[in-house]
């Protein structure tokens, strides 16, 4: 016997057009417009549930959240302690920076090092539970890691492409995952041609970044755990590492799912999306005051995650945006550098090149005027440095 679980899952709704789709099936793209799909919930049942005080009592990880989560039964649920990471002060970076209230949200304590977890968690739980036996996904590194993670968890079958060029820690943890590992020449998004084809070929779900309704759903449980760990708050300014995006849409959708049960009020931090200086085609699009954003052709950036040639949901972010004031910023490498070495020698934090961007960034819109003192500022750090080492090595042991 199964047993059900408090979600309110009710449908799914195309980003661009609005249009509905059912549940009571895979779904992947809007069919009609190849735009994402976004779950919808029964807001008003999930807030009789779903409340600060309940909240406090329950498991120590993302599945707390389960009102909101798309998954109906318990027993597909499939875990291995995502969520539930940190957010604490960055005392020393606050004096050496000039903000009264700068927080970090650390996503590296997740399984398989980084914030990846959350969404392979959901998708993957939510594949179990449509009954689908075989996943396939394209990957920069660290979803390809936590999506073999889950997919061993759950007895899928697992597919993953990867460019050759992807941490090698990623390419290890894979095969010891048991995963189908194919390296291909070229980019995520030549990987993502061969993800298609092989979905095509050996009836394997496509569970690539947006093109799926619930990655995004386990990625935005890192903005519920923001508010509750900032005590029901809302932050003045959100920085975030972007490459495909599911993060940043995720966050924003946690929000306004939070105001429209009252958990907080219409206050919206101002979303920044940060980008490397060899892979930024949100950023050069966001400049012009485009709708959608233009493709790389060759992107280069030592963050892995980062260096995403173009991000599915693009308007959606530029929406973000724009609702909430933010902005959209390049970090070069040299700079990330900087940051990953600043968090390492001003408060311990090893953390991944797409964190030092992050930090790079919120010294520039301090310098900018775009982030004042008195502001209450978040920055996320996506990932462990430990996967990185083979980056880092030549940064640090240069000589």
């Amino acid at each position: 016997m199964l047993h059900k679980t408090k979600s309110t899952f009710e449908s799914l709704e195309c980003s661009y057009s609005g249009e509905t789709f059912p549940i009571d099936k895979p779904q992947r793209l809007n069919p009609k417009n190849g735009k994402p799909l976004l779950a919808r919930y029964n807001l008003d049942k999930a807030k009789q549930t779903f409340n600060k005080d309940s909240l406090k009592q329950r498991r120590r990880d993302m599945w707390k959240f389960e009102e909101l989560l798309p998954v109906f039964h318990y027993e597909n649920i499939v875990s291995l302690g995502e969520g539930d990471t940190p957010l604490f002060n960055l005392r020393n970076l606050e004096q050496y920076i000039g903000i009264d209230e700068l927080f970090i949200k650390d996503e590296s304590n997740n399984p398989t090092g980084s914030f990846k977890a959350r969404g392979l968690s959901a998708a993957v739980s939510k594949v179990k539970e449509y009954g689908i036996k075989g996943i396939v996904m394209p990957s920069a590194g660290n979803a390809a890691g936590a999506m073999s993670a889950y997919a061993a968890k759950s007895n899928l079958k697992a597919k993953v492409f990867m460019p050759k060029d992807a941490p090698i820690a990623n390419i290890i943890e894979c095969k010891a995952f048991g995963a189908d590992l194919n390296l291909v020449d070229g980019f995520i998004s030549d990987a993502g041609i061969e993800s298609a084809k092989a979905a095509d070929k050996y009836n394997l779900f496509d569970i690539s970044t947006l093109k799926e309704p619930y990655r995004v759903e386990g990625k935005k449980t890192m903005g519920f755990e923001i508010i509750e760990q900032l005590n029901w708050k809302v932050p003045d300014v959100i920085v975030y590492p972007t490459g495909g995006g599911t993060g940043i849409v995720g966050i924003w959708k946690a929000l306004e799912e939070l105001e429209t049960m009252g958990l907080i009020d219409d206050k919206k931090p101002r979303m920044v999306c940060v980008q490397a200086e060899g892979c930024a085609p949100l950023v050069d699009s966001f400049e012009k005051g485009e709708k959608f954003a233009k493709p790389i052709k060759n992107p280069s950036t030592i963050a892995a995650g980062m260096r995403v040639p173009m991000a599915v949901g693009d308007f959606i972010i530029f929406d973000i945006l724009r609702k909430s004031n933010g902005t959209a910023l390049r970090i070069s490498d040299k700079e990330m550098i900087q940051g990953v070495k600043l968090f390492s020698e001003k408060e311990g934090i090893f953390c991944a090149p797409e964190g030092g961007a992050v930090l790079s960034a919120t010294i520039k819109l301090k310098d900018q005027g775009f982030i004042n003192t008195s502001d209450k500022v978040v920055i996320l750090n996506t990932g462990s440095a430990y996967k990185y080492l083979d980056t880092l090595r030549d940064y640090y042991w240069d000589d």
